[in-house]
C-alpha cells in the first residue's frame, strides 16, 4: 500500500473511532509557545501536550518558549526553522494577529499551516489590590482627566487587552494614542507588574488572573464579554455604560509546506487530544469556552478575523 494511501486509511479509522491509539503513539511533537512562561499561550500550549499524550496520540512532547512582540518571534522562529516538519506545532491566537497588524513583522501566518482552532476565552481588567481605585468608573475618571497617569499593563503591543483600552479610551470620549500602554514578553510578567503596583490596571484572560483574584491579591474591576461570565459577579464594561466587546482565542498552527495527508493527520491528533479528559479537565481549570473550528474553515476563520480586526485597530487610532 502506498504510504498516502495508508495515511488516509489511517485517517479515516481515526474518525471512526476505531484506531488503535499505539498508531500515533511514536509521534514526538515539538511544540513552539511564542510567549514566556506563564501567559496563556504557554499555558495552552503546556495543557495540550499532556492531552495529545494522555489521549495516546503522541509519544513525547517537548515545548520552546520564544516570546515577543505578540508573538511575532516565536512565529518567525517557526517558519524558518520547521519546514515541512510533520511533528511541529505552534500555538497561536487572536494576540498574534493583532501583532502582526501593528508591527508588520517579515513573516506572515500565511506562511504556516492553520490547522484548529481550540478555545476562546475573555479578558478581565485588574486592579492591584491597594490601589487608590475602586472600580472602572473610578479609572475612567481619572483617564479623562489626565490619560498618561493611567498606566495599562497586559501582553504585547496589538494583545487583546491593549485593543480593549485603546477600545475603552475612544469609548470615553479619550484619544486612543494617548493611552499609556506597558506591553510585556509573557503573562508572568504582567502578573509581577500587577502584583507590585508597577501598573494601575492589569489586562489578560481570567484564567491567568483567577487564582490572584481568588486570593484577594488582585480587584477584577470589568470584563470584555457581552454578558457576565458563568459563576462570576465581575460586571462588563457594557454594564458600565462602556461599549465595548473581545474576545481572545486560542489555536494551533503546523508547520510550512507539510502534505495534506500530514495536515489531516495532525488535526485527527488534536481533535482526539480535545476529547481527552484531561483536555476537559484543562478547559474547567482555565474556564475556557470550547471553540473547535478545523481545516479550511478555521483557515477562512483566521482571515476574516485579521480584516475585522484590523478594522477594529484602526477605528480605535492603533494602526
Amino acid at each position: 500500500m502506498r504510504r498516502d494511501a495508508f495515511l488516509k486509511s489511517m485517517l479515516a479509522l481515526a474518525a471512526a473511532g476505531s484506531l488503535p491509539m499505539q498508531a500515533f503513539a511514536a509521534t514526538n511533537v515539538k511544540m513552539l509557545l511564542p510567549a514566556n512562561p506563564g501567559g496563556g499561550w504557554d499555558t495552552t500550549g503546556r495543557a495540550l501536550g499532556k492531552a495529545l499524550q494522555d489521549a495516546g496520540v503522541a509519544g513525547t512532547v517537548t515545548y520552546d518558549n520564544k516570546g515577543g512582540a505578540a508573538g511575532a518571534i516565536g512565529l518567525a522562529q517557526f517558519v524558518n526553522g520547521s519546514k515541512g516538519d510533520p511533528n511541529a506545532m505552534m500555538v497561536m491566537g487572536a494576540v498574534m494577529l493583532g501583532g502582526i497588524i501593528t508591527g508588520k513583522p517579515p513573516v506572515d501566518l500565511n506562511q504556516a499551516t492553520p490547522l484548529a482552532r481550540l478555545t476562546s476565552e475573555y479578558n478581565v481588567f485588574v486592579l492591584p489590590a491597594n490601589s487608590p481605585y475602586k472600580s472602572m468608573a473610578e479609572v475612567v475618571a481619572q483617564l479623562k482627566k489626565d490619560p498618561g497617569s493611567i498606566k495599562w499593563g497586559g501582553g504585547s503591543r496589538g494583545s487583546t487587552e491593549h485593543i480593549a483600552a485603546a477600545m475603552i479610551a475612544r469609548a470615553v470620549g479619550v484619544d486612543p494614542a494617548k493611552i499609556n500602554y506597558v506591553a510585556f514578553r509573557g503573562g508572568g510578567e504582567a502578573i509581577a507588574a500587577v502584583l507590585g503596583g508597577n501598573v494601575t490596571v492589569g489586562g489578560s484572560g481570567f484564567s491567568e488572573f483567577a487564582e490572584y483574584i481568588a486570593t484577594g491579591k488582585m480587584r477584577p474591576i470589568a470584563v470584555t464579554s457581552a454578558q457576565r461570565l458563568e459563576g462570576s459577579t465581575v460586571p462588563t464594561l457594557k454594564e458600565q455604560g462602556i461599549d465595548v466587546e473581545i474576545g481572545n482565542w486560542r489555536g494551533v498552527y503546523g508547520a510550512p509546506g507539510i502534505s495534506a495527508d500530514q495536515r489531516a493527520q495532525l488535526i485527527a491528533m488534536l481533535e482526539k487530544a480535545t476529547k481527552s479528559s484531561s483536555w476537559a479537565e484543562s478547559m474547567k481549570k482555565n474556564d475556557w469556552t470550547s471553540a473547535w473550528l478545523a481545516g479550511d474553515a478555521f483557515s477562512q476563520f483566521v482571515t476574516a478575523e485579521f480584516a475585522n480586526l484590523k478594522d477594529t485597530m484602526t477605528r480605535a487610532g492603533m494602526v
